[in-house]
């Protein structure tokens, strides 16, 4: 096969309401492909304990956040959940996509619907909860968010849930094992 007959990169998006396992699935797949690469996102909210910048987020300042949108920067960006900005930096996905390697975004609804706007060869895959239940379940058994925040959060998954026919493959995280494993055939990934 030619340089010229090999498919390009694929950038895939994983998205899903909040608390229903996206960040544990693709540190899965990052334990069983380390040299996976997964786009580090750029926030305006404070870290959370044991968080480090530059290695879960990049922690930006607002007066940041407006530059790289600014400089137009940002692949996608929103405000997640009314309060706090999160958006990927362009640069490190397409230096990915540019050399042959696949990239990989853990992100919102609002942020997949910008990226299947700008670049529609992307595959998007949305992680679901197993029941509404377990999700708010997952969410207060977290402990990361006050009370007004966890509604705050609940409201925004009803409307992300009622979202998934908006993407190219549903994937149901009941269990890590068997929906990395899943994530896996659908990545291409060898086991």
């Amino acid at each position: 096969m030619t340089a010229a007959q090999v498919p390009p990169a694929r950038l895939t998006v994983i998205a899903g309401p909040t608390a229903v396992g996206k960040g544990t699935l693709v540190a899965e797949l990052r334990r069983r492909h380390p040299d996976l690469f997964v786009s580090v996102s750029a926030t305006t909210r404070a870290p959370r304990p044991g968080e480090r910048d530059g290695v879960h987020y990049h922690f930006v300042s607002d007066a940041e956040f407006d530059r790289l949108v600014a400089a137009g920067e940002m692949l996608e960006w929103a405000l997640v959940h009314g309060t706090h900005r999160y958006g990927t930096p362009r640069r490190p996905v397409q230096e990915q996509l540019d050399a042959g390697r696949p990239a990989l975004l853990e992100i919102d609804l609002a942020g997949a619907r910008q990226v299947r706007a700008s670049m529609p060869q992307a595959q998007l895959i949305f992680i679901a909860p197993p029941s509404w239940e377990e999700l708010v379940s997952r969410l207060a058994g977290r402990g990361t968010e006050d009370p007004a925040e966890r509604a705050r959060r609940l409201e925004t998954a009803r409307v992300e849930l009622a979202a998934a026919d908006e993407f190219d493959r549903t994937i149901v995280n009941d269990t890590v094992a068997r929906a990395t494993d899943e994530l896996e055939d659908v990545l291409g990934l060898s086991r």
